[in-house]
């Protein structure tokens, strides 16, 4: 085929695409992917390229996305300049020892180490990206090592490795903190008390959306913390004064601790095995350390008679006790608000009550204001049915048996209405631990950020909810910017959270409880599909929770505690080593105190609300008929989640049966890997899409507005870098695979003879379907979108040429069209597998679809079942009687398998290992 162009590697691909972008000037409806896809789809199956020298060009793409990857996390972290900010955060605040303190006694943000699934590097390419960021120059990355199973197990472990680094960043900035003010302040300096950040974590306490976490997983997994801080905290001790007092005792906890973990990972639904473990951990001893608070006593006492140097390492590991109790972190529970609303109405002895109603609500106060706690052992866990109860009941175990200092955070999903946090106060009280735990609503639903205001006026004047407050010292609530995103938009998202923020101030002042913090978690990813900002630390820190929120609560003289995720493997890269980790919180530290400056101008964005509302509402609705949209829901479901790769230990969607498949709903793919698809599919719809429309007819003062509101030049430069990345081109081009016209074309004029019979059956079965038009409308709708995006581009001021976009939007349109050529490899492959009856209710039609909707796993199943090749032969039965029949050996159904099975099985591999090299351009999974 020496017609063809060469396609050897990602110049010539890059190259051969750029000529095609020429064509679309002839021809606006042209679409250079899909060309490009279909001239080396040529290439492969005519022979000219084989599927191994694909996987060698796939595994090149691979290690140049992880260098991109490496690049943008470098140029948000700045790491080169760590210690230089390091010193001037321990300089700042000149000679006043109060202001010192102060600004040194409270956290400048509090750290979570989720684990949604976005574990999509292998430790290997992991660490590769993590080089890279730091020093430049991204090696190769282990290409032999096997990627691990994404278990909970794995996933527990990567975040103790990411919070093990946060831990040594703080302790350098703790250090270097004490040793300025020792140079500074010699007589007063031990009176500081250092917590620049406070770690926490979910992971193993989880309980939202999934039911493979048991409550003995969750209290092994607090053991197996305590047991790895404590042998840090040794450790530590160790260094400074390896003949310390304290030594032994620190040893001996940490034995016993690792010992009971050990006892709890098991399997303990045996009533024997359960006792014996539990009466294990109920046991008292000497080793059994519940407080640090007589170590850190005894451990400030000696830094008091200790030379400076020893003093400064001293008072720098009780910091660390301080601030992490005996665990890693402090610890989040979370459950859904249907799990509570279960557990309270068998309390009040009432399955139908409405819990929005005023009776619900006064029965409610009653049960409340009577509730005597009641004691509980691990017995009460093991026979407990109801999973918010069990999740109660074993906050109460950890805090007896296990951490007495690190308070709990009881997360709570979907909280739409007050009676549901009374419902969880109820039960933290009837169990004892009122007083230990922050019970936190999350407003992420349209529902719940529409209403939310509402919400907490009627939450925050409960007489009760205000004694509990204030015995905490914090008001607690969580803002998620992942199924906000999917719902409603990022861009309206982030303005309805940012507004409810605003809300919570407002009652708290109300109600009079401005003596008490407010603690706003956000729990947002580090895709821009997911609340994080790409373009800055400074627009990832302000993005979730702006200086317009952040003045409010000042203004008001509450102390503001900002809390925010870090995802999976997207945002342990941060605290990829110590030195990545120290690049990150000098970053957080350096930034955090000008973000709610008060004395800043009064932003144009929340002064001219006649033009943000009615943008807002606009961009708003603009999402909301998207996911309403029958086109949308379509195009996005048509492979299912076949583009993806497993990254993580929750499923990404609910079960359902191939025929349900074509009717796919939305709200069955969790938001992260809804985001993912999007981004698989070429275009952030829900970044992007309804800008451009909500500027319409108001082109100018819209722009005006942007471009002169610090708020809304980081709206755009959040779809800027979207933008820059997107290709609606590549949207249509997915709908081409399912095109008939195309098949029946392909061998038109006798080229590809060797395909006819392929490409015949194929452009037959797919008269029917209906892909090729969905993607056609999705993208015709998003074309019209993008151009009054870009009309009202034109009208703001130009931001920055970064050099590299072209050169990275040309390789994912080359990564793009690769993998519409393997998939149409795939697609050839099955329609030619010789047909077979149907056995167990499954058909050769079934397998085509399965395929089609990229179930491979379903289908190479069935295929191997269809063709298998383990058969019996004639040499297997050495009997007497002679027999001709059959002639030889025969090798069953190895050459169906040769030709058709493994290479489909080969190509999906690879589309996957592309799918990485996609995810890894636009920076994050998801």
């Amino acid at each position: 085929m020496s017609d063809q162009p060469v396609l050897t590697s990602l110049h010539d691909l890059t190259e051969r695409l750029q000529e095609l972008h020429q064509r679309t000037r002839e021809t606006p409806l042209f679409n250079p992917v899909f060309q490009l896809a279909h001239d080396f789809s040529r290439a492969l199956e005519g022979g000219d390229v084989s599927l191994e020298a694909v996987g060698e060009l796939v595994d090149a793409l691979v290690e140049q996305s992880l260098d991109t990857r490496a690049s943008r996390l470098r140029r948000l972290l700045e790491p080169d300049t760590r210690e230089t900010r390091l010193d001037a955060l321990a300089d700042a605040n000149g000679d006043d020892f109060d202001a010192f303190r102060d600004a040194w006694s409270h956290p400048r943000m509090h750290a979570v180490f989720t684990a949604h699934p976005t574990f999509l590097l292998t430790p290997a390419q992991s660490a590769a990206v993590a080089q890279g960021a730091l020093t430049g120059e991204t090696p190769p990355s282990d290409k032999t090592a096997e990627a691990p199973e994404i278990t909970l197990r794995y996933e527990h472990e990567r975040a103790m490795a990411a919070m093990a680094h946060a831990q040594d960043a703080r302790d350098m900035i703790v250090a270097a903190v004490l040793r300025a003010a020792q140079q500074r302040w010699p007589d007063r300096w031990q009176e500081l008390d250092p917590l620049p950040f406070r770690f926490a974590t979910w992971v193993g306490y989880d309980m939202d959306g999934r039911t493979d976490i048991t409550w003995y997983n969750s209290i092994a997994f607090r053991l197996s913390e305590k047991a790895q801080r404590l042998e840090r905290y040794g450790d530590a001790l160790d260094r400074i004064d390896a003949g310390h007092a304290l030594l032994a005792p620190l040893q001996d906890a940490q034995v016993r601790a690792a010992s009971l973990a050990e006892s709890f990972a098991g399997d303990l639904s045996n009533p024997t095995e359960l006792t014996a473990a539990a009466d294990r951990m109920t046991q008292d001893g000497e080793n059994k350390l519940l407080t640090l608070e007589p170590l850190i006593e005894q451990l400030e006492a000696d830094a008091r008679d200790a030379e400076p140097e020893k003093a400064v390492a001293l008072r720098t590991l009780t910091a660390a006790m301080r601030a992490d109790g005996l665990g890693m972190g402090w610890i989040h529970f979370r459950v859904n608000a249907k799990q509570l609303h279960n557990a309270i109405r068998r309390e009040l002895d009432d399955q139908e009550i409405d819990l929005s109603s005023r009776g619900a609500m006064a029965a409610l106060r009653d049960l409340l204001a009577n509730a005597e706690p009641q004691r509980a052992n691990f017995a009460s866990l093991a026979v407990e049915s109801s999973t918010a109860v069990r999740q109660f009941l074993a906050m109460a175990q950890i805090l007896k048996h296990i951490d007495g200092d690190a308070p709990i955070r009881m997360l709570v999903a979907e909280c739409e209405q007050p009676a549901t946090m009374l419902a969880a106060l109820y039960f933290a009280r009837l169990f004892g631990i009122e007083d230990r735990i922050d019970i936190s609503p999350l407003f992420e639903t349209e529902s719940a950020l529409e209403h939310g205001g509402r919400f907490l006026d009627a939450l925050l004047a409960e007489e009760s909810y205000k004694t509990y407050a204030r015995h905490r010292g914090r008001i607690a609530i969580q803002t998620g910017f992942s199924d906000a995103g999917r719902f409603v938009g990022q861009v309206p998202a982030s303005l309805a959270i940012e507004r409810l923020q605003g809300r919570l101030a407002e009652a708290m002042v109300a109600n009079d409880l401005t003596d008490v913090a407010a603690l706003i978690f956000n729990t947002h990813g580090e895709g821009m599909g997911r609340g994080a900002h790409p373009a800055s630390f400074a627009d990832r820190l302000e993005w979730p929770l702006s200086p317009w929120a952040r003045r409010r609560f000042a203004r008001a003289g509450i102390r503001l505690e900002a809390e925010a995720s870090f995802q999976g493997g997207d945002g342990y890269l941060f605290f990829a080593g110590p030195e990545l980790a120290l690049a990150t919180l000098t970053q957080i530290a350096a930034l955090t105190p000008e973000i709610g400056d008060t004395d800043a101008p009064v932003d144009p964005f929340y002064r001219r609300t006649d033009l943000s509302l009615d943008f807002y509402r606009a961009v708003k609705e603009h999402q909301h008929d998207h996911l309403e949209s029958r086109t949308y829901s379509r195009a996005i479901t048509s492979f299912g989640l076949g583009l993806l790769n497993q990254t993580g230990s929750r499923k990404s969607r609910r079960q359902s049966d191939l025929n349900a498949e074509r009717e796919m709903s939305l709200r069955q793919i969790r938001a992260i890997p809804h985001n993912a698809i999007l981004q698989q599919l070429g275009y952030p719809v829900n970044i992007i899409s309804g800008i451009g429309s909500a500027a319409a007819g108001n082109y100018e003062d819209i722009a005006t507005l942007l471009s002169e509101s610090a708020r809304g030049q980081q709206i755009m430069r959040l779809a800027r870098a979207s933008d820059s990345l997107a290709s609606i081109k590549t949207v249509a081009a997915h709908g081409e695979l399912f095109n008939s016209a195309y098949w029946a074309s392909r061998t038109y004029r006798g080229t590809e003879g060797h395909l006819a019979r392929s490409c015949e059956a194929l452009a037959e079965y797919l008269i029917g379907d209906d892909r090729t038009g969905v993607f056609r409308r999705l993208a015709s709708r998003l074309r019209v979108d993008a151009l009054k995006f870009h009309r009202l581009l034109e009208l703001l001021p130009e931001e920055a040429h970064d050099p590299e976009r072209e050169s990275v939007r040309r390789t994912i349109g080359a990564l793009q069209a690769l993998r519409l050529a393997l998939l149409q490899h795939m697609f050839l492959k099955v329609v030619s597998v010789p047909a077979f009856s149907r056995a167990n209710d499954i058909s050769r039609t079934d397998v085509l679809e399965m395929v089609f909707s990229l179930r491979i796993d379903d289908a190479l199943a069935q295929l191997r079942r269809a063709y298998p090749t383990d058969i019996a032969r004639k040499s297997d039965f050495p009997v007497a009687e002679a027999g001709d029949y059959p002639s030889g050996e025969g090798d069953g159904y190895a050459a169906i398998r040769r030709d058709y099975i493994e290479p489909i099985e080969q190509a999906y591999e690879l589309c996957l290992k592309i799918s990485t090299a996609i995810a890894n351009q636009f920076g994050a999974h998801g």
